[in-house]
């Protein structure tokens, strides 16, 4: 029984209870309902221990987030929970009195359900905002190794990335009804022009796929976005239906590598292959990503893969540790600290070593762009 939660109780001993209290608007950019929520969880021990029942990597604040968001959708009511929720019609406001006693409620009426999605899921946006800086960066790639590309997305969740070249994108905020999209300082060349390359092939893996063509699975994608989070929502469905319509190969694995290696060994002849990865090494532990850029950094100097990362500082310094990364402000964005930036480091095969650049640094979902290439 997960007893009344109280923004006035003591924290829960939990060692996520803590990182859940101080969450705040810098991590839940215009979504009110989740610092409350937060706070809450953190001084409950039922809520915190069904946490327990994930991944030790994916025992993170939004994996419950999204779960509770996730069963107020199934729910398909504004009524209970569902009220403070807007994705569900809900307009109560996060500063209501009766929220605690709302959520305690509803996550005992759906524990079960709860603890089987945080023992399963993986929190996983798909984000296809990120594109808006992946089409100038394989126009990039493009123009120094050919037109022909091949695309393997690992992480790909659903793979809604793999339809870079379906999306249209708005960079001089022109109403277009494109993927938005601020460029800061200088423009890359051609930026807005249509893609200078066709993809070849398009691959896709991920530990957990979601099938594009199951709209319960595609549930799952939705709760993990923010609640108050309407055009998100809209690029989302948006993107769903580019993906539908093109079907690209996604498949499940435990070892994403070795799916790759196999893709490599089937691709024409001309096809210049790009591995991209977007917001997944941040999942990693620290000796399985030491050992994941290893074999990635081979596979580069040995079967001529380019490996395009868009990841947080943190988890793209192992790529190249002599490269520094900026870490002056971003003009016009005053909360662009540098750890919630997107680094784009491009790897290529070198003289007698793998080489990094970096590309860009951009908005994780891909609303401001820095080139820097």
């Amino acid at each position: 029984m997960i007893a009344l939660p109280s923004f006035d109780a003591p924290l829960a001993d939990h060692p996520l209870a803590v990182r859940l209290d101080r969450s705040g608007p810098a991590d839940f950019a215009d979504e009110p309902l989740y610092p409350p929520l937060c706070r809450l969880i953190a001084r409950s021990p039922g809520l915190l221990a069904l946490l327990d029942a994930a991944p030790p990597t994916q025992r993170l604040p939004n994996l419950i987030l999204a779960a509770l968001h996730h069963q107020v959708l199934r729910a398909g009511s504004k009524d209970g929970l569902g009220g403070w929720y807007a994705s569900a019609g809900g307009t109560r406001s996060p500063d209501d009195p009766a929220l605690p006693a709302a959520l305690a409620a509803f996550a005992n009426r759906h524990a079960e359900a709860l603890q089987q999605l945080i023992a399963t899921r993986r929190t996983q946006t798909n984000e296809v905002g990120r594109c808006a800086v992946l089409k100038p960066a394989l126009d990039e790639i493009a123009r120094h190794h050919g037109p022909q590309l091949a695309l393997f997305d690992f992480g790909c969740s659903a793979g809604l990335n793999l339809a870079v070249d379906r999306y249209r994108y708005d960079y001089r905020g022109d109403a277009s009804g494109g993927l938005p999209c601020r460029v800061v300082g200088a423009a890359p060349e051609a930026l807005a022009a249509p893609p200078a390359w066709t993809l070849a092939a398009r691959c896709g893996v991920d530990q957990a796929t979601i099938d594009v063509q199951d709209d319960d699975a595609l549930r799952w994608l939705m709760a993990c976005l923010w609640p108050s989070d309407a055009p998100r929502r809209e690029r989302l469905a948006m993107a769903v239906a580019e993906t539908r319509a093109l079907r690209p190969a996604v498949i499940q694995a435990e070892d994403g590598l070795a799916v790759l290696e196999t893709w490599l060994d089937e691709l024409p002849a001309g096809v210049v292959p790009v591995l991209f990865n977007s917001w997944v090494l941040f999942y990693f532990a620290p000796a399985d990503l030491a050992a994941h850029v290893a074999r990635v950094r081979r596979l580069v100097q040995q079967r001529g893969l380019l490996w395009l990362s868009a990841e947080g500082a943190a988890h793209n310094q192992p790529l190249a540790p002599e490269l520094q990364l900026p870490t002056t402000p971003v003009p016009g964005e005053p909360g662009a600290s540098p750890g919630n930036q997107t680094f784009w480091l491009l790897t290529e095969p070198g003289d007698g070593a793998p080489r990094t650049r970096l590309l860009a640094r951009s908005h994780p979902h891909g609303a401001w762009l820095a080139w820097r290439a």
